[in-house]
Parts: C-alpha cells; sequence; structure tokens
C-alpha cells in the first residue's frame, strides 16, 4: 500500500502521471536494483534494452506503487525497495529479461527483483526461467515450419509417385534396348 500524503503538491502528481503513463505503454516489466552501476553501463543497457523498443527507468518507490495501484495492477510493492529501476517492456518481454540476465553476468551489480507480465507477478528465479524460452517470433517461425510440415511432405510424395514412373519406363526401355 503506497502511502498518500494529505498535502499533496502539484509535482509529485506530475511525476505519478508520467510514470503512470510510461507504464501503461507496456504489459510488462522487470524490476532491478542498479546500485553500483557507473552511467556508462547504465547507458549501455538502455541501448541495448533500445533495440528490443523497452525502456530502462529508474523510479522513485512510493511514485511507482502509486503508478502502479492506479493502473489497477497486481501488487508488485515487494519489488519497490531500495534503488529500484523497472524495463519497461511492450512486446518480447523474454527477450528483454534475456538481456537483463546476460548483462547482469557481465556486470554483477545489476540485480533483477522480479517481474509483472501480463498480470501474473514473476519472482527473479521465474524471470530468468522466462527468459530462457523462445521469443514471440521464434515461436510463430516454429509453428509456421510445422504447419507447413504436411503439405511439404505431400509435394514431396507426389513428385515422388511421378520420378518413379519415368525411372521404371526408362529401365524398362534400357532393358529392351539391351535384348534387341
Amino acid at each position: 500500500m503506497a502511502i498518500v500524503a494529505k498535502n499533496i503538491q502539484d509535482v509529485k502528481v506530475a511525476s505519478i502521471g508520467e510514470l503512470k503513463e510510461s507504464f501503461s505503454t507496456a504489459p510488462d516489466y522487470i524490476f532491478a536494483d542498479y546500485r553500483g552501476l557507473t552511467v556508462e553501463q547504465i547507458t549501455n543497457l538502455r541501448k541495448q534494452l533500445r533495440s528490443k523498443d523497452a525502456h530502462f527507468k529508474v523510479v522513485k518507490n512510493n511514485f511507482a506503487r502509486i503508478a502502479f495501484e492506479q493502473l489497477e495492477a497486481p501488487d508488485v510493492a515487494f519489488y519497490l525497495t531500495g534503488p529500484t529501476a523497472v524495463a519497461i517492456s511492450p512486446k518480447d518481454s523474454n527477450e528483454v529479461a534475456k538481456i537483463m540476465f546476460d548483462f547482469s553476468k557481465e556486470t554483477p551489480a545489476l540485480k533483477v527483483k522480479g517481474g509483472l507480465v501480463g498480470k501474473t507477478v514473476f519472482d527473479s528465479k521465474q524471470v530468468e526461467a522466462f527468459s530462457r524460452l523462445p521469443g514471440r517470433k521464434q515461436l510463430i517461425s516454429m509453428l509456421m515450419s510445422v504447419m507447413n510440415g504436411p503439405a511439404r511432405n505431400l509435394a514431396a510424395a507426389l513428385n515422388d509417385i511421378n520420378a518413379r514412373l519415368v525411372r521404371t519406363v526408362k529401365a524398362v526401355g534400357d532393358k529392351k534396348s539391351e535384348t534387341t
């Protein structure tokens, strides 16, 4: 539960509104502790995430709690403690998670706390397992390959019938030419 002050300042309301707007652009979020990262490392991580249309945003925990409550998202308050940054992923969130975990292997200062994927809250281990799953495009290509398989096999089988007939006729012709 977020703490709400009695005298609300316009600057804070605007900050919460901006966070809410950022959060509403995507269904998936990955929470991380960025303590110990240099500006150069954070810039490098942001560049990698931008290639997947994701954003890495350092947030004030109380403002983020209020924004998530206003968006009626599941309770993620336990991830909003200490220095927190949120990777906001509009699509292919497992690829964003993969980037985060690969980066944390290179730079142990980054620690993935957990995530919110759709309406499901994941802990760090579940986000890591999620990052190992194939991406959306890869799943679609696998599905299309499976769907094309029967048609490809039918075409090969139909082509094989003609090829066998031609080979048989040629063998009969060769045999007749040998006997004469």
